[in-house]
């Protein structure tokens, strides 16, 4: 996303040049989503730290190959610890490679917040699946709107290069779109296959065209006066060959996405507990009380009972509005042991004679460390 000639935007002059690098494959944006219950609904939220290799060298590729100076990694780990965090910690110990290159961390919304009050102290943003569906709408808007906003999927294998705005159906055979997004798009797939000048001459005409005044499209200017699309694409073509005066093309060396193949095999592992998800309309200590019994025997303790993220047994002196949908958390009680599933289909099979549940998470340490985090008011 950049400032373009003749496109008037609350931003002009500021010299917004910024990139946006999103992963595009896992995250909330992949939809696995299920009904827990009659009332809550679920969304797993999937992060690799081969997604996040990926992405984050591909972010500092990309800021060499174009020169900028800095890259921030834009997440929500400060909730997030696992997920988020995941992408976090990824870039922490992948940046050092890149010396030449300033690199920071940037909570999501506050990055937001920055793109709106100073979006120039941007170069390149690197963030999350959904984060970056929504920052690269957000940081289009800044330079005139989807209309100039390209993309590319870049994989090793397969490229795939569209404007951010995707189709339009209502505008079909009008002749009253920006076709400056897609353009630039191609730009970018003729970078991406080699052909450096060529995409420099499109545009450089691209700018030329924009400098002159003379084509603002209706997304601009309104659609009731805005240029059409072949008045803009005929006078891009007559500018082909031309350098613009003010604005030009960035610099750009090619470079291949990268060849990513982590596989974390842990040195050490254990199963340290269980959390089981019951939907029932018991209240927390009820059902606390009831736990308990039926879990009495069993190679587990009931540690706690959270809502929606939020303990609520053994009780607490806060008012929660609570749903059908609870967390129950049982711990081994051989502090030093390895949960086996044979433990755990007992455990479950105590629980399912009385309540319904409808999921079950394995709780593990890797390295000592625990995977899994802890309800508001645990302790």
């Amino acid at each position: 996303m950049r400032e373009f000639p003749s496109v008037p935007t609350p931003y002009s002059g500021r010299g917004i040049d910024l990139v946006i690098v999103r992963e595009n494959v896992e995250d909330l944006y992949a939809g696995i989503e299920h009904m827990q219950t009659p009332g809550s609904a679920q969304c797993l939220k999937l992060i690799s730290r081969k997604g996040c290799e990926k992405i984050v060298r591909l972010a500092f590729e990309l800021a060499r190959a174009e020169s900028r100076r800095s890259v921030a990694c834009a997440t929500k780990s400060n909730i997030m610890k696992l997920t988020e965090g995941l992408l976090k910690r990824t870039f922490e110990q992948i940046s050092p490679e890149y010396p030449d290159i300033k690199a920071s961390h940037i909570i999501v919304d506050n990055c937001a917040h920055q793109l709106v009050k100073k979006p120039e102290q941007f170069d390149v943003i690197v963030t999350t699946n959904m984060n970056g569906d929504i920052l690269s709408d957000l940081t289009s808007a800044l330079v005139g709107g989807l209309g100039f906003a390209p993309s590319a999927n870049l994989g090793r294998d397969v490229a795939i290069f569209e404007a951010v705005h995707g189709s339009a159906p209502k505008y079909a055979g009008k002749n009253v779109i920006n076709p400056t997004a897609v353009i630039l798009s191609a730009v970018m797939m003729l970078r991406h296959l080699g052909f450096l000048n060529h995409a420099a001459t499109v545009e450089n005409a691209i700018l030329a065209t924009l400098e002159e005044g003379k084509v603002p499209t209706g997304d601009v200017v309104g659609y009731d006066r805005g240029a059409s699309t072949s008045s803009y694409v005929d006078a891009l073509i007559s500018n082909l060959g031309r350098t613009p005066a003010r604005s030009k093309a960035r610099a750009y060396k090619s470079f291949r996405p990268p060849d990513v193949t982590t596989t974390i095999v842990p040195k050490q592992r254990r199963v340290v507990g269980v959390d089981l998800f019951v939907e029932t309309e018991l209240g927390p200590e009820e059902l606390g009380g009831n736990i308990r019994e039926l879990s009495t025997g069993s190679a587990f303790t009931l540690k706690m009972i959270s809502n929606r993220g939020t303990k609520v047994f053994p009780p607490t002196n806060s008012i929660t509005d609570c749903v059908d949908h609870h967390q129950c958390r049982f711990l081994l009680n051989a502090p030093s042991g390895d949960a086996s599933d044979l433990q755990i289909l007992d455990l479950l099979s105590r629980i399912g004679a009385v309540h319904r549940w409808m999921h079950v998470e394995k709780l593990q340490e890797f390295e000592g460390v625990a995977g899994f985090t802890k309800a508001q008011g645990e302790n």
